[in-house]
């Protein structure tokens, strides 16, 4: 199948989404479909405000179709709600061209947390991107619901995995751990203001705090909690070793809609400390993490949970299974349903196969 993915998340930022395009799209290649990735490094762009690792393209309607036109797509495919994929809707919209959407992050909340506004404003402009969509594809029960909810009935279920191989329990810890007072609290993700950070900071629980990524709060945060540590952007065995090391891993957002790191963390043995929203209502259960409205009493519970649940409970979550997932969320180009049917019966027989 040649697949149309357009994407306003790309490289140079770090974060879920970006991971879960990269990942899945490595999958399908290696099973022999065709992707091509539309993104807002082949295009003049801005830094969004705030936030200059998220670059916003320049483009028109026109100049996105064309790419798709050529490519001759079978699929097309809207990763976010942003310029780029805006442009790549009109198009489609104008050509009668069938597309699949996906709700990855929180954005209303998100936006929200920016502006200071109402999230129900920002819901508008959701419900209108998202309601042209084949299917709108989400990771998580509570997300799907969600949809639902605001008038989006099409949800495909898409859920998302974790590389067992790279993060375990037997990841190496950082030396420095070995010099911190136990038991030692971790945060991984972007050190941004709409992943509520400060709210874990804040906490009052003993031991150490640690906080591994990089974003736009970066220097206020270190600056504001110079008792915490804040170790800067890590990967691959590096960031395995962070999670291993750690005693519990805290995830103070509210606005996720997943949260990768949170099966990285158990992968790692690592238990759960949460607030009790979409993301980690879906993926913890009670031998995995704690969730509590009180973060303090979430942290205190987390650390008499057994890392041997955690893996467990990890390893349900798998990335073949997900990229299978977003092959059947997919739909055909072509607006007959004759044509869509045949061809998500030939194409599922030959997934089946894969």
């Amino acid at each position: 199948m040649k697949i149309a993915l357009v994407t306003d998340a790309w490289h140079p930022q770090v974060n879920g989404v970006v991971r879960t395009l990269e990942t899945v799209i490595g999958i399908l290649r290696n099973w022999g479909h065709e992707i091509l990735v539309i993104s807002p490094d082949q295009y003049r762009s801005f830094a969004a405000p705030s936030y200059p690792e998220i670059r916003l393209a320049i483009t028109r309607a026109r100049s996105v179709g064309r790419r798709i036109a050529e490519f001759d797509a079978d699929a097309v495919h809207l990763a976010t709600e942003g310029p780029l994929c805006l442009s790549a809707r009109r198009w489609c919209c104008r050509n009668n061209r069938i597309f699949t959407t996906a709700y990855h992050t929180q954005f209303p909340e998100y936006l929200a947390k920016r502006t200071h506004l109402s999230p129900r404003i920002f819901w508008r402009y959701i419900r209108w991107f998202h309601s042209a969509a084949q299917a709108i594809m989400v990771s998580t029960n509570s997300v799907r619901q969600q949809l639902i909810g605001e008038q989006l009935p099409q949800v495909h279920h898409w859920s998302r995995g974790v590389d067992l191989d790279n993060f375990s329990p037997k990841a190496t810890a950082p030396k420095m751990f070995e010099n911190l007072l136990r038991p030692i609290q971790l945060y991984v993700g972007r050190v941004a203001v709409e992943k509520n950070i400060e709210t874990f900071l804040k906490t009052d629980q003993p031991g150490s705090k640690v906080v591994v990524g990089d974003g736009p709060a970066l220097h206020d945060l270190s600056s504001t909690y110079p008792e915490a540590h804040f170790l800067g952007r890590k990967s691959g065995r590096e960031l395995a070793g962070c999670y291993a090391g750690a005693d519990v891993f805290v995830f103070p957002s509210k606005t996720d809609t997943f949260g990768l790191v949170l099966i990285e963390a158990l992968a790692c043995g690592t238990p759960v400390a949460a607030f009790p929203v979409t993301g980690p209502i879906d993926i913890l259960t009670p031998k995995s993490g704690a969730m509590d409205d009180d973060l303090n009493r979430a942290i205190a519970a987390a650390q008499h949970l057994h890392p041997e649940d955690c893996v467990k409970r990890a390893a349900r979550f798998n990335w073949g299974e997900s990229a299978r997932q977003f092959l059947d969320g997919l739909v055909p180009m072509e607006p007959d349903p004759t044509v869509h049917l045949s061809r998500r019966f030939i194409a599922k027989a030959i997934f089946a196969r894969v």
